[in-house]
C-alpha cells in the first residue's frame, strides 16, 4: 500500500468545517423526526380510522422507498412543481426528517402500546384528559422503553447523513471527496472522515448509555 496522510494534513481543517454541516443537519432531522414521529405514533393508536390509515400509507411510502430516491425528489423534483429552488440543507433537513419520523414513529407507538393499561385506565378513571394523560403519565413512561431504540435511529441518521453529498452539500463526505479529487489520493481523506463518523457514533453510544442509566436511577 502507498498511504500518505501527510499530504492531507493541511487539507484537515477544511475537512472538519464540514463537522458542522453534517451536526446541523443532523440535529435539526432529529429533532423534525422526532416530533413527527411522536404525531405519527399518536394517529395510529386513535380509534379514527381515516387518521390510522394515513399515518400508515405514510409510514408505508418513506420505509418503502430508498432515502436517496427521497432526498433526490424534494432537491431536484420539488422545484419544478413548486416554481422555487431548495438549498441543500434544507432538502437535507427535509428529507432525512421525513425519513426518520416514519421510522421513528413505529418504535414510539409499540413503545405507549407497552405501557401498562392499567395505567391509561387508572388516568380515566381520575378523571385525567386524553392529552395530559398522554404527556404526563403513558409518554414518559414509554420513553424510558424506546430509549435505546431511539439512540440506535439517531446513530443511523447521522451515518446517513452522508448522503447528501449526492446534492453538493458541503457536510464531511463532499469536503472529503474534494481533498481526493485535488490531491489525486481518495483513500486517505475518506479513511480520516471515517473516523471522524465513528467517533461520533462512539459519543452518541455513550451518551445514550449515560441518559439510560439516568432514567432508571430516575424510576
Amino acid at each position: 500500500m502507498n498511504l500518505d496522510f501527510s499530504q492531507i494534513v493541511p487539507s484537515m481543517p477544511y475537512i472538519l468545517v464540514g463537522l458542522k454541516v453534517t451536526l446541523q443537519i443532523v440535529a435539526v432531522s432529529a429533532l423534525l423526526g422526532f416530533t413527527l414521529g411522536t404525531l405519527l405514533a399518536l394517529l395510529k393508536i386513535s380509534r379514527i380510522k381515516p387518521l390510522m390509515w394515513l399515518a400508515d400509507i405514510y409510514t408505508s411510502i418513506f420505509r418503502g422507498t430508498p432515502l436517496v430516491l427521497q432526498l433526490m425528489i424534494i432537491y431536484y423534483g420539488l422545484p419544478q412543481l413548486i416554481g422555487y429552488d431548495i438549498n441543500a440543507f434544507l432538502a437535507a433537513v427535509l428529507a432525512f426528517g421525513l425519513n426518520s419520523g416514519a421510522y421513528m414513529s413505529e418504535i414510539i407507538r409499540a413503545g405507549i402500546q407497552a405501557v401498562d393499561k392499567g395505567q391509561s385506565e387508572a388516568a380515566a378513571a381520575l378523571g385525567i384528559p386524553y392529552s395530559k394523560m398522554m404527556a404526563n403519565i403513558i409518554f414518559p413512561q414509554a420513553l424510558k422503553n424506546i430509549l435505546p431504540a431511539l439512540m440506535n435511529e439517531f446513530i443511523t441518521l447521522t451515518k446517513e447523513s452522508a448522503v447528501v453529498t449526492v446534492i453538493g452539500a458541503m457536510d464531511l463526505m463532499r469536503r472529503a471527496y474534494i481533498v481526493g479529487g485535488e490531491t489525486f489520493a481518495y483513500f486517505e481523506p475518506l479513511l480520516f472522515v471515517g473516523f471522524i463518523y465513528y467517533i461520533l457514533v462512539m459519543v452518541l453510544t455513550v451518551l445514550g448509555k449515560a441518559i439510560e442509566r439516568r432514567m432508571r436511577k430516575g424510576d
